[in-house]
């Protein structure tokens, strides 16, 4: 090439150069200013098209009783949908070709529809092309699910097929109703809380919610987790499921018996405050009593003459009176200011002239109130603030929603000096229950309180939460007031409330076996404006007292309403009353294993898998013998394995450890055990019938799969 070429050529790739170097500081210059003038603008525009996040739904925590049973526990349950439009768009041929099968299969699944009935439903979402149309209007489990899953169609991707499902956690409760009211419901299409503790504790249950996105990736969309969900904590509530059943027997059979209207019965623990069973029956429009409202904590209605005994703690504890202090009740009628007392026992002629102790014995009205009027008539404020000293006015803050604080008027007197809200009958009728109005629950805590030597408790209904089997928080016992009134007061009224049930009112209640203490109460349940006797008059019969009396371990109170006579709080809630305490002594009785042997045979206890520490110990309690096969314990684990029986003696053999991803072998186990291995392994589990595990229905040694429940059937052997 000639120089003259040469430098056209020269010439040509400079040019190049130098346009290339142009476009390069261009680039450059407008990269910078989209990082900087424009940020803010295309940040938004990115933000709009981010695909739209999913929320993922945390596990809900269990609900478990004082000794670990389940009381609710979630599951998950499944909506099923078809998407008629991408149905027709992607899979229109194959949906008019698989039809029939795809009916003859849902009805096989759901035998409550034929096959024809769901063809003419599954047509009229095709036609409408509805995108969300509910193939089934009811949840379903897991399993089911799987099945319609493998259906024609249905088995194909959602984006393909159109079928698609949303997923809910259904809450399910292992014992049926047993304390309904307070373990509370859920709202199964909201998963939100309807009432109780499920409502109370629902921001430790729930957990936290995570958060994904779809992000396409070759081709395919992956769901990524942005934030991973938090499963919510388990709760462990006071309630004893044993004692809870007893009373809820026991109610339920006097209810049935008197035909009554409502009843309630709240068990709690002297010591504690514990509350151990709670129960709120109601009568339906089909006859049946059902747990519908907590009426325990909930009903706000003048309790009757179990309020004499605050009455006369506040006017001892003043040194007014003492119970030797004699008053006249006459022939049973007295004229108050104006209105007539009348006590239960006129139409016999009366009490006459009795002792203070000896009214609250026999439940006099006019005793109690003559008393009262006479040293409080002119200072009636002072008896209030007495009342509210021994704590019967307490607000207990009991943590279940519609819970209400007792309502017990104070006196207000005008510039004047006139009282405004009191009138000379007021203090009479207060004192012996009327005027005011006290839950259940505040009546209770009150006689709990005589009963643990005048230390008032807090109501406890949840003892701690649990997060993986390890405790995270406890929710310790209360104490409201140190002391409610002064010892020899105390004293005073321990003593006539046993007098009360040995020779007075509530000889219904008395036990062979053990003392109780406690106060009969009657009232007529005001209806408002229209007052007490509009038509049929209702009544409120109720006792309240502690067992064994000598060294209390659980207070009690049964309220019964029911329209019409008779009523009586001595016979009708005494006698629950007496049957709940019978039986709950009867359960924690220890008995010599001794006393259950003849001399033809020995009786053993029966044995089952389990907790081996558990068992040697009950044994070794009951004298038997014992042979432990097991290794040294390095933590808290405890140790499973099987129990023998070799001539007189029992050989706890510890199991070979089972794979964590393994459904375990329960059947032989009692529930307690049984709940604890399949739990802990991620499993659900729903328990039917009492005794130890006969059958499990996954087969023990398979895969465990995420979510899936176990159901546990139970029988006595």
């Amino acid at each position: 090439m000639n120089k003259q070429g040469n430098r056209n050529a020269t010439s040509r790739y400079s040019y190049l150069a130098c346009l290339m170097t142009i476009l390069g500081v261009v680039v450059i210059a407008k990269t910078i200013y989209i990082m900087t003038a424009k940020h803010d603008y295309w940040m938004e525009v990115a933000n709009q098209k981010k695909p739209a996040g999913r929320i993922e739904k945390a596990n809900r925590g269990n609900i478990l009783s004082d000794h670990g049973e389940l009381m609710a526990s979630s599951l998950p349950e499944y909506k099923l949908f078809m998407d008629f439009k991408v149905c027709r768009e992607q899979s229109d041929s194959l949906w008019h070709d698989k039809l029939d099968s795809i009916c003859n299969g849902l009805s096989e699944i759901f035998p409550d529809k034929s096959a024809l009935e769901f063809r003419s439903h599954l047509m009229t979402g095709y036609n409408d092309t509805n995108q969300n149309f509910a193939i089934w209007p009811r949840r379903v489990d897991y399993n089911t699910l799987q099945r319609v899953k493998k259906l024609p169609i249905f088995k194909l991707h959602k984006y393909v097929g159109g079928f698609h499902y949303t997923d809910n956690n259904a809450r399910r409760r292992p014992f049926g109703t047993l304390a309904l009211r307070t373990i509370g419901d859920m709202y199964g299409e909201k998963d939100s809380a309807r009432f109780g503790l499920e409502q109370s504790f629902d921001s430790v249950l729930r957990g936290k919610e995570g958060s994904s996105h779809m992000h396409k990736v070759m081709n395919k969309f992956l769901n990524i987790v942005d934030q991973a969900p938090v499963d919510g904590e388990d709760i462990v509530t006071t309630i004893n499921v044993q004692m809870q059943d007893i009373a809820e027997k026991a109610l339920h059979e006097e209810l049935k018996e008197i035909n009554a209207d409502v009843g309630v019965a709240i068990v709690m623990e002297v010591n504690t405050g514990d509350v151990k069973a709670i129960v709120n029956l109601e009568k339906c429009g089909d006859g049946l009593y059902r747990e519908r409202r907590n009426h325990a904590v909930a009903d706000l209605l003048e309790p009757g003459s179990v309020f004499k005994t605050a009455s006369l703690m506040v006017a001892l504890d003043d040194q007014k009176v003492d119970t030797s202090y004699m008053v006249e009740t006459g022939n049973g009628q007295y004229m108050m200011h104006g209105a007539q007392m009348n006590d239960h026992n006129r139409a016999s002629g009366g009490s006459g002239t009795i002792s203070l102790s000896r009214a609250l014995q026999v439940s006099s009205n006019i005793g109690i109130s003559r008393v009262i009027d006479k040293y409080y008539k002119d200072t009636p404020e002072k008896f209030v603030e007495g009342l509210h000293r021994v704590g019967i006015a307490e607000d207990l803050n009991v943590p279940i929603k519609g819970s209400a604080p007792p309502r017990i008027r104070m006196p207000h007197k005008n510039s004047r000096g006139q009282y405004t809200n009191w009138s000379r009958t007021t203090l009479p009728w207060m004192s012996i229950g009327y005027e005011s109005q006290v839950p259940p629950i505040s009546t209770l805590a009150f006689y709990n309180a005589i009963a643990n030597n005048g230390r008032m408790m807090k109501p406890r209904f949840v003892k701690m939460k649990l997060k993986d089997g390890e405790v995270t928080a406890e929710y310790p016992t209360e104490v409201i007031k140190e002391h409610i009134c002064r010892p020899s007061t105390l004293a005073k009224i321990k003593d006539m409330l046993l007098r009360v049930v040995n020779n007075g009112t509530g000889k219904k209640v008395r036990s062979e076996s053990f003392a109780i203490a406690g106060k009969t109460g009657t009232a007529q349940i005001s209806k408002g404006n229209i007052g007490y006797k509009s038509g049929v008059t209702h009544y409120l019969v109720s006792f309240v007292g502690y067992f064994p009396a000598d060294a209390p371990r659980y207070s009690c109170i049964v309220c019964i309403q029911k329209a019409g006579l008779p009523a009586s709080g001595g016979t009708m809630s005494g006698w629950v009353f007496h049957n709940i305490a019978e039986g709950i002594m009867a359960h924690n009785l220890n008995m010599d294993i001794t006393s259950a042997r003849d001399e033809q045979q020995e009786h053993r206890p029966m044995s089952m898998k389990g907790n081996l520490e558990s068992a040697s110990t009950v044994l070794n309690y009951l004298g038997f013998r014992t042979i432990n096969r097991w290794a040294t314990n390095n933590g808290n684990m405890p140790f499973w394995g099987t129990v023998g029986m070799d001539a007189n003696q029992y050989i706890l053999t510890q199991s070979e450890p089972e794979e964590m991803d393994m459904v375990p072998d329960v059947v032989g186990m009692g529930a307690r055990d049984a709940v604890y291995e399949m739990e802990r392994r991620g499993l659900h589990t729903r328990v039917q019938g009492r005794g130890k595990v006969v059958s499990q229905s996954i087969a023990a040694g398979k895969k465990i799969v995420k979510g899936s429940t176990c159901v546990l059937k139970m029988q006595y052997q």
